[in-house]
């Protein structure tokens, strides 16, 4: 009996092993899995058979308190970061500008003057914004700001004039399959990336990629370059979610009037 004991202990030890290999989590998906996977699930389409980004979206990515991997500190919760390698590539002098922008956060941040955030911060910036689209173009509306943005989709290009410096740029998208991809140039230098101070110049250029996980799942991606401030390109990337709580909708955040607020409504006489 006593060997019989000893025998089913032996079992159940060599059995712990696989046991507890067969309760780790599964590794998480790779971009190619995903890939995959948006190919066999039904997604919108528009009538001519491109996706339909329709929609109000939102990420749960911590990426607008800081793009890098961030322990919490007390103005931002931690965060595993969206840059590809983890590292922005910064230029010596552009790192110095970065961390100058770091100290004073809480006062340069363009998004406390509410300043148009700016891509792609708009996009990942936590507050969520509407897609509204034809065969012709994409309207983005952003809850905050009620900055909007068009991107073309006619074939038509970038204007010829250089020095344009807008807000958000100039966007020219085309179809790659069902990815949309996004070319953006003629930005201005007034926009910050995120929270932290991560920056840009003018000479910014974007590049952008949408596509499905699922009908209710965008996975986003947006390559920088820009020579003056970064040594190489880099890539960002985060998902995309479809509000469908019941009554969504967005709600006017100008907060540049919140200043002004005791003056309203008027009275009589003031």
């Amino acid at each position: 009996m006593k060997h019989l004991s000893l025998a089913v202990g032996a079992a159940l030890l060599a059995a712990l092993p696989a046991a507890a290999e067969a309760q780790q989590a599964p590794p998480a998906p790779t971009s190619a899995a995903l890939s995959s996977s948006a190919a066999t699930v039904a997604i919108p389409r528009l009538a001519s058979g491109k996706p339909d980004f329709s929609g109000i979206w939102q990420t749960l990515s911590e990426a607008d308190y800081d793009l890098e991997p961030h322990a919490g500190r007390r103005d931002a919760p931690p965060g595993a970061g969206v840059v590809e390698g983890n590292a922005i590539p910064y230029l010596p002098d552009a790192l110095a500008q970065r961390q100058a922008n770091f100290a004073s956060r809480q006062e340069d941040d363009p998004r406390l003057r509410c300043w148009v955030l700016g891509v792609p911060r708009g996009v990942y910036y936590p507050a969520p914004f509407q897609i509204f689209q034809r065969d012709a173009d994409l309207t983005l509306v952003h809850q905050f700001g009620n900055q909007v943005r068009t991107i073309h989709t006619n074939g038509s290009r970038h204007p010829e004039e250089e020095g344009q410096e807008f807000w958000l740029g100039d966007s020219r998208g085309h179809w790659d399959g069902d990815t949309l991809v996004v070319d953006v140039t003629d930005f201005g230098p007034e926009t910050w990336l995120d929270r932290s101070g991560n920056f840009h110049s003018e000479q910014l250029h974007v590049v952008e990629r949408w596509r499905f996980v699922d009908a209710d799942t965008i996975a986003y991606s947006a390559t920088l370059e820009d020579p003056k401030v970064f040594s190489r390109p880099w890539t960002i990337s985060v998902l995309l979610h479809r509000r469908r709580d019941p009554g969504v909708r967005l709600i006017e955040d100008y907060c540049f009037t919140l200043q002004y607020e005791q003056h309203y409504p008027h009275q009589e006489g003031n």
